[in-house]
């Protein structure tokens, strides 16, 4: 199996991440899902940062993203953990920065801050935010991002390292520019032609502010494809992180573990 890659971002290992979405279960069950993956080998796992589940019944079980995060960093103990991603408006961004802060200590530096615009207008509605616009909300990241940086450098005590920031989104203009000066790993969307124009468009963002886009890991979601039907594509045009989403009430992990195998098979090569 091929590896090769003209990219400067594909000096990075394949990594592999499970979604646990955090709906249609009772928290024990996500508990033992996260552990389960864990087990499994999985490099990182994500919950996500929305009020009501996305799919199924919309008012089903569900739960808040980061007081649970604060609890994967004390279950788990090699796994990365984060939100995939964090709605930017759901809190102020210096305490967000406190929060993120929080659980990469507790986690001891497992902790990834994944972060978005946002996009659930319920969400926002029954929690009393203003939705606005997807051009508003963009504005407000790009508001943020620098607030987050800017308290972690005065915290006490400091982050136990630079948090790694993973930027989720595809827009040209505004996202993929912000990714290109904030981030540390970009999550997109889309097929192998898709992801390769948009990395395209990412690394001339960086050429144009001096950066090396080889520091930008570049990610996107498996959905329901297996890795003999998506990996390679995906590997030829720099993806290293493959993550594999599962839903309450009963968490699948079969696709995951197909995944994990893959990722031995062609870091092994």
């Amino acid at each position: 199996m091929s590896t090769e890659a003209p990219h400067p971002y594909s000096k990075y290992p394949v990594r592999i991440g499970v979604q646990v979405q955090p709906q249609h279960a009772e928290y024990a069950d996500i508990r033992r899902t996260v552990a389960a993956a864990e087990e499994i080998g999985v490099d990182i796992a994500f919950n996500w940062d929305h009020f009501y589940p996305l799919s199924g019944e919309p008012d089903g079980l569900h739960f808040e993203a980061w007081t649970m995060l604060g609890a994967w960093a004390e279950a788990t103990e090699r796994i990365e953990i984060g939100c995939l991603v964090t709605c930017n408006t759901y809190r102020n961004a210096d305490l967000l920065a406190d929060m993120a802060r929080t659980v990469d200590h507790i986690s001891n530096g497992r902790l990834i801050l994944g972060i978005g615009s946002g996009w659930f207008e319920r969400d926002y509605d029954e929690y009393g935010y203003e939705f606005g616009t997807a051009g508003g909300r963009l504005d407000a990241l790009a508001e943020s991002l620098p607030r987050i940086e800017q308290r972690w450098a005065k915290l006490n005590p400091a982050p136990t390292r630079d948090i790694p920031v993973l930027i989720g989104g595809g827009g040209e203009k505004k996202t993929l520019k912000l990714v290109a000066k904030h981030a540390t790993i970009w999550h997109g969307f889309g097929d192998a032609e898709t992801i390769a124009h948009k990395h395209e468009v990412l690394d001339a963002h960086c050429a144009a502010i001096g950066r090396d886009p080889g520091e930008i890991e570049r990610s996107t979601a498996v959905g329901d494809k297996s890795p003999e039907e998506l990996g390679k594509a995906m590997l030829d045009v720099g993806t290293r992180l493959f993550t594999v989403s599962t839903s309450g009430p009963k968490y699948d992990l079969g696709l995951l573990r197909d995944w994990v195998a893959w990722r031995d098979e062609v870091n092994q090569a």
